[in-house]
Parts: C-alpha cells; sequence; structure tokens
C-alpha cells in the first residue's frame, strides 16, 4: 500500500507515538483494574476459605462430622500449602480440584497432619478471565479511535505544511505570483502553520516587488540610452576614416549591443513574451545559423527531425551558444543535431561550477573572460518561452557542453 502524497515522516512518528502512547496508557489502565479486581476476588474467596477452616477445625477438635468441604489430607491439596500447615501456620492457594479453579485453605491438626477447606473459585476465575477480555477490546477500540482521530489531525496540519512547501518550491522556480492563501491567517487567532504561511507569502510578495522594481529600472535605463545610442552612432558613421574613428565606431556599437540585449532582458523578465510556432528542420535551421555566425563551427546531423518552433527565436539561441562557445572556448567547436535535442560542444576549460550548478546569472563572468554575462542568460530566457529546456555540463575529457532539448 502506497501512503499519499501529502504524508511523509511527521506523520508517520506522531502515528506512531500516538500508538506507543495509547498502547502504554491502556497497558498501565488495564494492569490497573486487573490487578485491583484480582485482589479483590481472591481476598473475598481467601476470607471465605479461612472462616470455614476456623469452623472446620473446631468441629475436628471436638470430634464432630466434617462438612463435604473439608478434609484431612486432601489428595489434591498442593504441596506447598501443605507443608505450610504441617509446619503448623494457616495459609490459602488457588489450585485444582476435580478439574475446576478452587480456593485451598489449610492448616495443622494433631499428627502433624493438614486439615484443607475448598473454596468453589471458578465463579472469580471466569470473573476475573471476563474482565481481562472486556481490558484488551476496550483498549484495542481505544487505541483504534484515538489513532484515527489523531491520524486526522495530523494529516490535516501535514496537508497544510506540503501544501505551504509547494508553494515555497514554485517561488523558488520562479513563479513569484505564488501564494497559499492559508484561510487561518484571515481570522484573529492563527495558528503556528498559519504564521508560517503568511510569513512566505509577505516574502514572496516583498521580492516580488522588489525584483519588478529592478526589472523597470534595467528596461527604463536600456529604454532611455537607445535614443542618445542612436545620435552617437550617427555621429560616429560621420568621423573621418582612421584608427581612432574604427575604436569609436567598435565601442559604440558594443554599447548598443549591450543596451540591445538588456531591452531583450527585461521583455523576458516580463513573461509575457509569445511564439510564433512554424514547422522547422532542425538540420537547416543549426547550419542557418553556423553561417550567419561566420564562425568554422562544425554541424554533425545524427538525425533530423522536423519541430514546431519560433524559428526567429530559436537561431537566438544557437546563435548565443555557438558564439559564447567560441568567444570563451577553444576550438573545434561543433553542434550536434540529435533528433529534437541539440548539442553545442567546445574544447576549452568548461563552464564555470556556480553556472553549472545554478544556470547563467547577468553581469557575472569567471576567469576574466570577455563578456557581460548576457548571451547565455538570454538563450535560458528565449528557449523558456520555447518551451525547451537548456541545460550546462562539463565534458568528461575538457570542453563545455550546452544541450537543448525541444519539446
Amino acid at each position: 500500500m502506497r501512503l499519499p502524497r501529502w504524508s511523509g515522516t511527521l506523520a508517520v512518528k506522531s502515528a506512531v507515538f500516538i500508538t506507543v502512547m495509547c498502547c502504554a496508557l491502556a497497558a498501565l489502565l488495564g494492569v490497573l483494574v486487573h490487578v485491583s479486581v484480582t485482589n479483590q476476588t481472591v481476598g473475598e474467596a481467601r476470607d471465605l476459605a479461612l472462616s470455614r477452616l476456623r469452623d472446620a477445625t473446631a468441629a475436628y477438635e471436638a470430634g464432630d462430622t466434617l462438612r463435604w468441604d473439608a478434609e484431612v489430607d486432601p489428595p489434591d491439596l498442593p504441596g506447598s500449602l501443605r507443608a505450610l500447615a504441617v509446619a503448623g501456620d494457616r495459609g490459602t492457594m488457588v489450585g485444582e480440584h476435580r478439574g475446576r479453579p478452587t480456593m485451598w485453605a489449610a492448616g495443622p491438626v494433631d499428627g502433624n497432619r493438614a486439615l484443607a477447606v475448598e473454596v468453589d473459585y471458578s465463579q472469580g476465575a471466569r470473573t476475573i478471565a471476563g474482565l481481562d477480555r472486556a481490558i484488551l477490546w476496550s483498549s484495542g477500540l481505544a487505541i483504534t479511535a484515538t489513532l484515527l482521530v489523531g491520524a486526522f489531525a495530523v494529516t490535516r496540519v501535514t496537508r497544510r505544511l506540503h501544501t505551504t512547501a509547494r508553494v515555497a518550491r514554485r517561488i523558488s522556480a520562479g513563479d513569484l505570483d505564488a501564494r497559499v492563501e492559508d484561510p487561518r491567517t484571515k481570522d484573529g487567532s492563527p495558528d503556528e502553520v498559519a504564521a508560517v504561511a503568511a510569513a512566505l507569502d509577505s516574502m514572496a510578495a516583498s521580492l516580488q516587488g522588489k525584483l519588478q522594481s529592478e526589472q523597470r529600472f534595467t528596461a527604463d535605463v536600456a529604454h532611455e540610452l537607445r535614443t542618445p545610442l542612436t545620435g552617437l552612432h550617427a555621429a560616429a558613421e560621420l568621423l573621418p576614416p582612421g584608427r581612432p574613428t574604427e575604436l569609436v565606431r567598435d565601442r559604440v556599437g558594443a554599447l548598443r549591443t549591450l543596451t540591445e540585449d538588456l531591452l531583450e532582458i527585461s521583455r523576458l523578465d516580463t513573461g509575457r513574451e509569445t511564439v510564433e510556432l512554424d514547422t522547422e528542420r532542425l538540420a537547416a535551421v543549426a547550419e542557418r545559423v553556423v553561417r550567419a555566425s561566420g564562425t568554422d563551427t562544425e554541424v554533425v546531423v545524427v538525425r533530423d527531425v522536423a519541430v514546431e518552433t519560433d524559428r526567429r527565436r530559436l537561431e537566438r539561441v544557437l546563435g548565443n551558444l555557438v558564439a559564447n562557445a567560441h568567444r570563451h572556448g577553444r576550438g573545434p567547436v561543433s553542434l550536434t543535431v540529435d533528433g529534437p535535442v541539440v548539442t553545442v560542444r567546445d574544447h576549452g576549460d568548461g563552464f564555470p561550477e556556480y553556472l553549472v550548478e545554478h544556470g547563467p546569472q547577468r553581469f557575472r563572468t569567471e576567469g576574466g573572460a570577455r563578456g557581460h554575462g548576457l548571451g547565455l542568460t538570454i538563450a535560458v530566457g528565449q528557449a523558456e518561452v520555447l518551451g525547451a529546456r537548456l541545460s550546462f555540463s562539463n565534458a568528461v575529457d575538457g570542453g563545455a557542453v550546452a544541450t537543448l532539448a525541444l519539446p
């Protein structure tokens, strides 16, 4: 049997704890009741047996005939009780006589003999046995009912905790609109789980506000830079030929590229990008990307397929991966098409550890690498718009490997 998805370690531990405590409590109460009733039943039978033993002893000493329940040295008398009586003491013991429970009482008489009286103890034994059965049944029912109620209560808590954890995972995956919205946070006395849910919702709202503020700032800066950069580019084109002019045009071009990348990232951050789907052959798209890059990149087609995708966005992703391989890696660089999976590999030092573990981060590069870390960030964003998955790893024999899995 499989446990529900919302069940977990807390539910199992709570159920075990409740069961153990119920069993311990039931055992303690059962033992106390059993001992109390047994002592009372045995005490009553012992008092009756000793009273009859006194009467029988008086009759024996007076020479009267003994009653049917009294006998000197009866064969069924327990040996330990017989030895006690022969030694000169009186005592009682529960034993058997003719196959039924019997309370024996024995005392000394002349000639080192034992006078014994028997009292039927069948009713007392049945009473104790019935009581033990009742204790077992009632304890079982009580444990079952308590376990069910406790499991129901714990399940409600674990289900709410599971919901909170699921929302937290959605937020960490980038869904900043996710909220727990526990109804208990709206009343005047929320419990601990509701307090955690409210804190998570508050944190998500604060984080969303800060990220949106940063996104608006990036978009506004990039937008405001476009106008002066356009004028600066036009002015640079009017400069006389020469090395200084080439340097100015190169820097203006780099600044324009950076501005366009920032605008593209800001559009991707909004999550409102739409795709224009069309049927494309992956091998043809890969060859066009390599030709447009003007680099010495080998195209390897293991298995060509036609996919429903946005050609412009797909070319943007592959173009950024090829450019990154040549800029930060070493040749040879290959672009492999194997069904809906496209792989770009170089033979350089590989991706940094932070990038493999957490993905690309804008404006972060290591090892003196040139660039702003925006190319791979844009590639990841465009891949998400396409519904594809872009992953990064390092080859065993060296080199960075970027894998794009299309739907």
